[in-house]
């Protein structure tokens, strides 16, 4: 319990300065410690609440609305398909899931770290790029390898990222919750640990956002990078022994 205390508190930290991570970091650890069910149906609130919170804030400083709307509406479509995997997947082949989400991060993070995609070419891709991180963010909870790459290889000012992701984490979580309800995978129970857990988070983002003014961005992508190496490897080990 402590040891999901402490990661949601990190993880309101990192959400508060760069505008994403929660699921990177706080999926992972709930997988490891319960199972990839719960860790969905735990960050529900959070991903909801603290997501259109950031819209707000950042109302001023989006990506034009069709493209938005485009990225949304596929990750919405991927959601559908991603939760029918919970369903009928093992709880093995799940927490190797969400161990391949994180290598898949971690390599693309690796590799096209000075990789620049023009507004143009994200354009056309954007609808494969929204349905395949709707997909990874039902069956694993994570949607970053796909979304959050998919942004930062745009080079975007950090205001516009924040308020864009954002927008994408809310649209598509008004998906998941449906979908979870009607498969029972999010029950009552869980409902009031996803409220403690947003209320956790929601404690630590203004520091979190303090500090992003302050350090700089790739401190805290170094920092969520060894943390998920780390926890690959554990989730693997368990899986596999």
């Amino acid at each position: 319990m402590i040891i999901a205390l402490l990661t949601l508190l990190v993880a309101g930290v990192i959400k508060g300065a760069i505008g994403s991570g929660v699921p990177v970091i706080v999926i992972p650890v709930l997988t490891m410690l319960y199972d990839v069910k719960l860790a969905i149906a735990v960050l529900v609130a959070p991903n909801l609440f603290s997501n259109v919170l950031q819209v707000w804030q950042y109302r001023r400083h989006l990506l034009p609305l069709r493209f938005l709307a485009t990225f949304s509406i596929a990750g919405g479509l991927g959601i559908v398909l991603g939760t029918w995997g919970l369903v009928v997947l093992s709880p093995t082949l799940l927490s190797l899931g969400v161990a391949a989400a994180i290598v898949m991060y971690l390599a693309i993070k690796l590799a096209k770290r000075k990789m620049v995609l023009p507004f143009s070419l994200a354009e056309r891709i954007v609808l494969p790029v929204g349905l395949l991180a709707g997909i990874l963010q039902g069956a694993a909870g994570m949607s970053a390898p796909a979304s959050v790459t998919f942004l930062n290889a745009m080079r975007l000012e950090r205001q516009v990222f924040i308020g864009s992701i954002s927008v994408f984490f809310a649209a598509i979580t008004c998906v998941q919750i449906p979908a979870l309800l009607s498969t029972g995978i999010l029950t009552f129970e869980r409902t009031l640990y996803s409220l403690a857990a947003l209320l956790t988070i929601l404690v630590a983002m203004p520091l979190g956002s303090q500090l992003g003014k302050r350090l700089p961005h790739h401190w805290f992508d170094n920092l969520i990078m060894l943390l998920l190496a780390g926890i690959a490897l554990k989730i693997i080990a368990d899986a596999t022994l």
